[in-house]
């Protein structure tokens, strides 16, 4: 890793520098003058009492003492996406909240409060694209509230990795005591390839989730609530690959919105994967999407689903950003009578 045209490793960063991605190099131990470097690369989001913090692209953040740098550096926002086509942070994530509409919304500013009576973390918590308008202290007392008057825990969700992505937010979330419970990532990939890879004959296609689907579908008990949130999106649609006992052997939802399709809930009978039913269920959605004037597609998926990821990859799909849904704290135990 260069830090200087000439070579020579300088700190070429200070406190002014918070909210830049950055690149520092740091001794890995105390004492030790030569060798034993570590190299860091993300958001500067603080940099208070000689302690810096890097968020990296993960949203993981590393606290590391200004007296262990000995390089540091201002670079260039991460690098365009080499597959998949051209979309930003904001965009995505508006087009992903579509796809799981809430049962009730409110405007902060520039967040979005969303509440579904619990169904699903997309659809209920903050999507703070934007400025709230208010000091984050208040915004966030804002927030608990809302979803308190809802019998809710309050979430919000962050994204990192990306331009223009919320590591400061998730910095700050963390210094408040939040708790981040879930990472996932947002892939993106051409539509049409997807629908090359499959004739996708023997696939039901269907505006509604009938009992069927909902039998294959991995959400067990699904409420009248539930319902209306998977029907929600511009133009949803629903694949069902028939199977036996009249339960699916594959089935997979879809939200098609201006050039963007976006899939989800791709679930395949444990007996009969590896049999390219998840690509067949894809392809089938993804015809219809093309036929509807979209060219793009997205989707999420948890880091620890290697069946989702080897899927995904060989479709085409790649990592576009991170994403995190924050919890609120605990509150703090009230004193017990006659304590101090």
């Amino acid at each position: 890793m260069e830090f200087s045209a000439a070579g020579r490793l300088e700190v070429r960063i200070t406190a002014a520098d918070v909210g830049k991605r950055v690149s520092v190099r740091r001794l890995s131990e105390a004492g030790v003058t030569l060798g034993k470097f570590t190299d860091t690369v993300g958001v500067l989001t603080s940099w208070n009492d000689d302690v810096l913090v890097i968020t990296r692209k993960s949203g993981e953040s590393v606290h590391i003492d200004a007296s262990s740098l000995v390089a540091g550096k201002v670079v260039p926002a991460a690098p365009a996406r080499r597959r998949g086509p051209a979309a930003s942070y904001e965009e995505l994530a508006r087009v992903s909240s579509r796809a799981w509409r809430p049962l009730e919304s409110e405007r902060l500013g520039g967040w979005e409060l969303r509440a579904a009576a619990g169904f699903t973390r997309r659809a209920n918590s903050v999507l703070p694209v934007g400025d709230p308008g208010l000091p984050l202290d208040e915004a966030l007392n804002f927030v608990r509230r809302w979803y308190a008057d809802r019998g809710l825990p309050a979430y919000v969700q962050t994204a990192t990795g990306a331009e223009g992505t919320q590591e400061r937010l998730c910095a700050e979330l963390e210094r408040r005591g939040w708790v981040r419970e879930v990472t996932a990532e947002l892939w993106i990939g051409a539509l049409a390839p997807v629908a090359d890879r499959a004739e996708a004959e023997g696939v039901v296609l269907a505006r509604e989730a009938d009992e069927a689907w909902l039998a294959r579908y991995q959400r067990k008990g699904v409420s009248e609530v539930a319902l209306r949130v998977l029907g929600s999106g511009p133009s949803v649609w629903f694949a069902s690959v028939p199977g036996e006992a009249d339960v699916p052997a594959a089935v997979g939802r879809c939200v098609v919105d201006g050039r963007w399709a976006g899939f989800a809930a791709v679930e395949v009978d444990p007996a009969q994967r590896r049999r390219g039913l998840g690509t067949l269920v894809m392809a089938a959605l993804a015809r219809r999407a093309l036929a509807e004037g979209a060219s793009a597609a997205w989707l999420q998926v948890e880091r620890d689903n290697a069946g989702a990821r080897t899927l995904y990859d060989g479709l085409g799909f790649g990592a576009h950003h991170v994403y995190h849904h924050y919890r609120e704290p605990e509150p703090e135990p009230e004193p017990e009578a006659g304590a101090p």
